[in-house]
């Protein structure tokens, strides 16, 4: 017999015993998933959800005062940059930086000593001439003279006089003077500088009041109106409000955005507003009107709308004898204006109602709530920087 196929059987044998042992294993282990997955599933089930904690406060109504919200830029009630009709050579600067002026103040002034020599010579002239009209009319009186005589001696003393008035004229240009009261800028010149004819030499700007210009949507103008009041606000003053009054709108709008440039005046006497600044304007149109209210963390926003948690109490008490956790429900709201930290909501809650105001990532509907309102979310309407 040969050993060769004695030994074949045998292998074969092993193989197949292989085979089922590991096949059976594998089916144990899947198994035993299958189970251990189901079981799970049966306790999540079963299982009780567990409390969330999270911040709650009730939908009020609060008055609003309807707003249209712009961002204006500042310029001054009088603003000038000025200049010398001549040049010349500087002899007297007669203010600092940022002084205030008044009208009519001299500011700088140049060489004129020719001029004013010139002058002296022609106001002399005109005395003489004077003295000579003076005679030629006590001479007239007594028919000394004929009319003609007088009248050529009076055409004479008013042609002297009006080249002294323009000569002083001549010499009035070499004097730069505060065309109105106000702020001057920085000054740069000194004595013996010279000026050309046409340089700016100084900036003065009127700050008290100070006007704000702003731009109005077409569809948003019909409810601005002369004389409405405006708050502006400033990034390096967020907590100084200004308030001011419309004080003209423009006949047109700008073809190529469709607004309307509208003009703001705002008291300044602290000159606390300078031109060229921007400024948030809120423009108060119509009268206040109640909305119901809540902070705006309590809003939360996903693809089908906005939506709050609702917190909802039973009544009833647990297995111990104690109150019920109250528990969640969403609710779906329409909400409006903002203002600061909160924002109005025009349906889906009412008065009373509590809401969740935090926390809201961790609920869904029937999730059992606890209530700790140690902490709350900001709810105001005019917030103000915690840092200064």
């Amino acid at each position: 017999m040969n050993p060769r196929s004695e030994r074949k059987p045998s292998s074969r044998k092993r193989m197949i015993i292989m085979i089922f042992l590991v096949g059976g294993f594998l089916a144990v282990l899947i198994g035993w998933n299958f189970f251990q997955s189901y079981m799970g599933k049966k306790y999540a089930e079963n299982a009780p959800v567990p409390a969330q904690t999270v911040t709650s406060a009730k939908v009020v109504s609060l008055p609003w005062q309807p707003e249209q919200s712009s961002v204006g830029t500042l310029r001054a009630a009088q603003g000038a940059d000025l200049a010398f009709d001549v040049g010349g050579i500087v002899t007297t600067v007669s203010v600092k930086s940022g002084s205030e002026v008044k009208k009519g103040q001299l500011l700088i002034e140049l060489n004129a000593d020719d001029l004013i020599a010139q002058r002296r010579q022609l106001e002399a002239n005109a005395a003489l001439l004077k003295v000579n009209l003076d005679r030629a009319r006590q001479q007239l009186a007594y028919k000394g003279i004929s009319q003609a005589d007088f009248d050529s001696a009076e055409a004479s003393y008013k042609a002297a006089q009006a080249g002294v008035n323009q000569q002083q004229a001549l010499i009035d240009k070499r004097q730069l003077r505060a065309p109105f009261s106000g702020r001057v800028g920085i000054v740069s010149l000194t004595p013996g500088s010279y000026v050309k004819s046409g340089d700016v030499v100084l900036t003065l700007q009127q700050l008290d009041p100070a006007f704000v210009d702003l731009n109005i949507p077409q569809d948003k103008l019909a409810e601005v109106k002369v004389g409405q009041t405006v708050v502006l606000s400033l990034e390096s003053m967020p907590d100084r409000p200004f308030l001011g009054a419309i004080t003209a709108i423009s006949p047109k709008l700008d073809v190529a955005t469709r607004n309307a440039k509208v003009e703001a005046s705002v008291p300044n006497s602290e000159k606390l507003l300078t031109p060229g600044m921007f400024a948030n304007v809120a423009i108060q149109v119509g009268e206040e009107k109640p909305y119901l209210t809540l902070p705006q963390s309590a809003i939360t926003f996903n693809p089908y709308g906005e939506t709050v948690f609702l917190v909802k109490r039973s009544g009833k008490k647990d297995a111990e004898g104690k109150p019920a956790k109250p528990t969640a429900q969403s609710a779906f709201v329409t909400t409006g204006s903002k203002r600061g930290d909160q924002i109005a909501v025009l349906s889906g809650v009412k008065e009373g109602d509590e809401v969740v105001t935090s926390g809201q990532l961790k609920i869904k509907n029937g999730t059992p709530l606890i209530i700790d309102n140690s902490i709350l979310p900001p709810n105001d309407a005019a917030p103000t920087p915690q840092e200064k």
